[in-house]
């Protein structure tokens, strides 16, 4: 797992730490978004089992900046189902 820098907009939906790692243990989808350059979404699960999305910029090879996280909206839930 990379080192996650955390930025203080990745907890504005209420994640914690333990949810977004929790998420990169168990994600189910993970690519680059369309039309951005170095904005990456993960989906997986917090600590309560719920599906998050998670978006994120590499900042190095063995390092990420986290900076949103919510519970995943359907126009992504739609890319797992």
């Amino acid at each position: 797992m990379p080192e996650i820098i955390y930025v203080s907009s990745a907890f504005k939906h209420g994640a914690t730490k333990k949810d977004i790692v929790r998420a990169f243990e168990t994600f189910i989808y993970e690519d680059m978004l369309e039309n951005f350059d170095n904005k990456h979404l993960l989906l997986g699960f917090n600590t309560s089992g719920n599906l998050i999305e998670v978006m994120y910029n590499r900042i190095s090879d063995v390092a990420i900046k986290v900076f949103h996280v919510m519970p995943c909206r359907k126009a992504f839930r739609k890319i797992v189902e």
